[in-house]
Parts: C-alpha cells; structure tokens; sequence
C-alpha cells in the first residue's frame, strides 16, 4: 500500500513540475531530469517515456480550454472577417511548427541518446538565462513592432518557427526559445507568449502521437498501477497548467522575462555545480 501512495505522489510531483516549467521559459525538460535525479518512477525505460508524454498531453489540453473560443474558427460568435483571421492564425501557427518537425525527425533520437545530460541542460540554462536579460535590456523603452497576435505575418511566424528548433536541445526551453525569438524579431511579450503557447498545440500533439505509437510498438503494456500514474499525472499537469498560464499572461503585461533569465542563471549553476560533484564522487 505505501508504494502505491508514493508512486502516486511522484506522479502529482511530475505532474506540478511539468504544469509549471512547460510554459515558463525556464526549460521543463530541464527540471524533469533534476528531479528524475531524486525522485524515480517505477517500471520500464518505455512507461517513463510514455508518462512524459502524458504529462505533456495534460499542460497542451489547458492551453487548448484557455484559448478555445479564441482559436476556434466555427465559433458562431465570430463574424466572418474573425472567422478568417483565426484560420489565418492556424496556418502561420502550422507554417511555424515546419522547421522544428523536420529537424525533429531527422535528429530528435539522437538528440535524446546524446544531449539529454546534466552538463547540456546545465549549459543551455545559462547560455538563454543570459540571452533574456541581454534581449530585455536591449529592448528596455521600445516599442514592440506587432502588439497582438493577430498581427504576426507568415515572415515572423516562420522566423519564430526556426527559433523553435533550437527548443530540442535539452535544457533550452520550447516555450524559451520561441518567445525570446519573437522578441528579438520585434513582437510584443504577450503577443509572443501567445503565439508560442499556440505553435505547441501541433508541436506537442504530433510528438506525443509519435513517442505513443512508440510506446504501442515496444509490446510493454501497462499495469493497473502505471495507468492510474498517467491519469493522476495528465490531470495535475492539466490544473496546474491553468493556473500558471494565466498567471504568466498577467505577468508579462507588466514585466519583463529579466527574472526569469536570472532564475536560469541560477537554475543552470546549482544543476552544472551537482553533476560536477557527481561525477567526482562516481
């Protein structure tokens, strides 16, 4: 009884942490594997895969809720200029997923075979905590150049698209790279917020469809215990990605993402510092 109260409980854990740090630019990946350090899931190499994947489907379905009538193109309550606006926003949000979906294909298992270490996602903390505060120093007192989403052409959507491919390298941050890249191409913070909250909807959906039909092809099934750690664990991500989401809209209206750039500087020294000194006790 108390190993399946503490499974439990390491599924809510990794449920908080993924509903926090997805849409945060600070790098869920990140903290998945420092907490995966401490803290371990029982079952296969294939399940734990499998309940990443599930965490990630309970943080997309918040985004999904939070902006439905905003993305729906069917909605009655549209008129039909706003009704072509939204499809509009779908294709440029579809266009910029392209680059990341190719470079994913072709190099996302040796990516994962090769770059999902303590010092990479150590590095890549700090290489983009760096980049936010450099970005928002530099851009202090002007104005942005697209203030709603609305207003991001196919141009600017396709150049957010291509900062998105470097959200592969563990420790980077999707949600990271895509906003500061929107920044840097002269989009407003909470334009680009949104608009990297929406490229994950496809981006997240087609990876989670991909590791699933992985996870079906290994032939590992899942025990009653595993199935209920996936429930409880898509559906803390699911509540806890409301919150957050809302939280940070609100925030990035009056702030800027400095703070969250020393947070990595942080985050990265304290990860890079504890793997150096598990490597000299090892």
């Amino acid at each position: 009884m108390f190993d399946i109260i503490m499974e439990i409980f390491k599924a809510v854990l990794f449920g908080v942490v993924e509903g926090i740090t997805e849409w945060l630019p600070v790098s869920s990946t990140g903290h998945i594997i420092l907490l995966d350090e401490f803290i371990h899931l029982k079952g296969s190499e294939e399940f734990k895969s499998m309940f990443d994947v599930v965490i990630q489907l309970g943080a997309i379905i918040a985004v999904i809720v939070l902006f439905f009538q905003k993305l729906n193109p069917f909605d009655r309550a549209k008129t039909e200029k706003q009704k072509t606006m939204t499809w509009a926003l779908w294709f440029k949000v579809c266009a910029a997923i392209v680059p990341s979906g190719i470079v994913g294909v072709l190099f996302d298992d040796w990516m994962e075979d090769h770059l999902r270490g303590g010092f990479v996602v150590a590095l890549m903390l700090i290489i983009y905590g760096v980049a936010f505060i450099f970005v928002e120093r530099r851009n202090e007192g002007l104005t942005p150049r697209v203030k709603s989403v609305w207003g991001i052409d196919l141009k600017t959507a396709l150049l957010i698209g291509a900062f998105q491919c470097l959200s592969l390298i563990p420790g980077t941050s999707r949600s990271g790279s895509t906003i500061l890249g929107a920044i840097l191409l002269g989009v407003g913070r909470s334009a680009g917020a949104e608009f990297s909250f929406f490229m994950a909807i496809p981006t997240m959906l087609g990876a989670s469809a991909i590791k699933f039909l992985k996870f079906l092809m290994s032939g590992v099934g899942a025990t009653d215990l595993e199935i209920a750690v996936l429930i409880i664990g898509c559906v803390v991500s699911f509540v806890v990605s409301l919150f957050v989401i809302k939280k940070l809209m609100e925030y990035v209206r009056r702030h800027s993402f400095a703070s969250f750039g020393y947070y990595r500087i942080g985050l990265g020294a304290v990860v890079l510092l504890y793997f150096l000194i598990k490597g000299i006790i090892a």
